[in-house]
């Protein structure tokens, strides 16, 4: 399991960083997207990989059986900041549009 994980987040990370230097803006914001998903993924597998396991801790009960509620919490916020900041990102994108009427990075088409 922890092998699957672990190319997943590299698969994320890898993509994510080619769509990132991409000329289009576009594809620079799916690209922090999947790199903001590979470090949620990053983040929930630091609380260890157990199935059907409790997050909650009752009192006189092994903690070995339960889960770590501290990286479900942050990947729960980083998710809701993460839809922010793209929502963000699409504005401004469209706003850039808008304006230049060109969707490069670096404000030119492209053509020499």
């Amino acid at each position: 399991m922890e092998l699957v994980l672990s190319a997943a987040i590299g698969v994320l990370t890898a993509s994510g960083v080619w769509l990132i230097l991409r000329p289009r803006t576009f594809q620079v914001i799916i690209g922090l997207t999947l790199i903001s998903y590979a470090v949620n993924l990053f983040i929930f597998s630091t609380g260890g990989l157990r199935v059907g396991s409790d997050p909650v801790l009752k009192s006189g009960v092994d903690l070995e059986r339960y889960a770590d509620p501290l990286p479900q919490a942050l990947v729960l916020t980083a998710i809701v900041i993460s839809f922010a900041t793209t929502a963000l990102f699409l504005v401004v994108l469209l706003a850039s549009r808008g304006l230049t009427g060109v969707d490069h990075v670096d404000g030119e088409d492209g053509t020499p």
